[in-house]
């Protein structure tokens, strides 16, 4: 009788305790890319994987369409209700850090070594962000027609210099076999003016604000370097070697594929379907060199911690799974975006030894940089749009420099320096 009283006992205590030692704490994340299904189906697998392989977590995910996520994370921010987990450009996080939607995230020593610098997303000293993935710009070009026009293909250690690339395109242009010798993207808009653009700038020895300070935009963007470069730049849509401002996007999509441009400047998300049209003949070419070495853009989508989340440290144990390199590798084989880690990219499809896009890693490795890391970069990127294609129509480059400068510094000051000492 004792034991079976025992027994009961027993039983009524695990019966009671079961769904308190089964209990997993959730943590809601927010995602940009509900359209994009292959991609959208790695996050699933990931946190369906995660969420199985210990028992104090569960991630619940909620995707959004790229179009109104920023819009939607502004709302939730003002409402007190942002996630746990936050999906958040790589640009536009020192932004969300200082405004005190983000806080630091806290992981294991050595859980970066050997990342790529672009998916590491670091502001005022501390880790918010860290990236999965990253994208690389190149130029796309069929090795039939450079051979055909005797061009010199060439390498990350020995890129076409600037006056050699403008030479390329005047022969190129000069040939009659194509409506431009090169296609910029100019039907996009947005991000892509600064991402894709501002490296141009950077290589001819100006930038978009003064990375030393991070409290003016003078003499970097509107001196010597700033001037020849967008002389250069304007003179790209007065000689015709490149689409203007009212490209199709069709075009766009296309026109370097069906033979209308001789190059296009676009990045490695499009390397595989590009491949898979234009064959063994297309090549991913490095950026030109104006004289003050190349580069080309970095940081990409990112995840973080929200500052309003009660569980940071659950957050940042999602993340180090996430960094995994199995991940990482899924993600690039999903989306085409180059890997973090080189170890990684071993095991990718597309970014191993011989892979078709191996290139594109080592572009992101040796010559990206991020793009200027101050909060006033939302800000900061759409003057610089605005500027660019002005000039690309015909505006006074000087004057439309200069009055660039004076919008982001007012902006500056108007942000009493956005952090940074005035």
């Amino acid at each position: 009788m004792k034991r079976a009283l025992l027994t009961l006992m027993l039983v009524v205590f695990l019966v009671a305790t079961a769904p308190l030692a089964s209990a997993q704490t959730e943590l809601s994340m927010w995602y940009h890319g509900g359209a994009w299904a292959a991609e959208h189906q790695v996050f699933i697998d990931l946190i369906e994987a995660f969420n199985t392989s210990q028992s104090e977590y569960t991630v619940t995910l909620e995707a959004f369409p790229q179009e109104s996520y920023n819009s939607s994370i502004v709302a939730a921010a003002a409402a007190g209700e942002l996630p746990d987990i936050i999906d958040v450009d790589g640009p536009v996080m020192p932004g969300w850090a200082w405004a005190g939607w983000m806080a630091p995230l806290n992981l294991s020593e050595g859980a970066l070594d050997g990342f790529l610098p672009g998916p590491i997303g670091e502001w005022n000293g501390e880790l918010y962000a860290v990236g999965l993935w990253d994208a690389a710009v190149a130029i796309f070009a069929r090795r039939s027609v450079l051979e055909a026009n005797m061009i010199r293909i060439p390498t990350l250690d020995d890129p076409w210099t600037g006056e050699e690339f403008d030479d390329i395109l005047e022969q190129l242009q000069a040939t009659g076999d194509f409506e431009y010798a090169l296609d910029l993207g100019m039907a996009w808009t947005g991000e892509w003016y600064p991402y894709a653009f501002s490296p141009f700038l950077q290589s001819f020895g100006g930038d978009m604000i003064d990375r030393d300070t991070y409290t003016t935009a003078e003499g970097v963007l509107n001196g010597p370097e700033a001037l020849a470069f967008g002389e250069w730049w304007q003179s790209l849509f007065e000689r015709g070697l490149v689409p203007g401002t009212s490209q199709d996007t069709g075009d766009r999509e296309t026109g370097f594929i069906d033979g209308k441009y001789a190059l296009q400047w676009i990045g490695n998300w499009v390397g595989v379907s590009t491949l898979e049209q234009v064959g063994d003949d297309l090549l991913f070419l490095p950026a030109p060199d104006f004289g003050h070495g190349n580069t080309i853009g970095a940081a990409s989508w990112q995840l973080g911690a929200s500052a309003t989340t009660e569980h940071p440290e659950g957050v940042s144990q999602f993340i180090e799974f996430a960094i995994q390199d199995e991940w990482l590798t899924a993600f690039s084989d999903a989306t085409g975006l180059a890997p973090a880690t080189p170890n990684a990219a071993a095991m990718s499809e597309n970014y191993s030894v011989g892979g078709p896009l191996e290139v594109f890693y080592e572009l992101s490795n040796q010559q990206a940089l991020i793009r200027p890391v101050t909060p006033g970069y939302a800000t900061l990127a759409l003057i610089f749009e605005k500027a660019l294609a002005d000039i690309a129509n015909g505006a006074d480059v000087q004057d439309t420099l200069d009055a660039a400068v004076d919008e982001i510094d007012a902006d500056i000051e108007d942000n009493m320096g956005y952090g940074f000492d005035m």
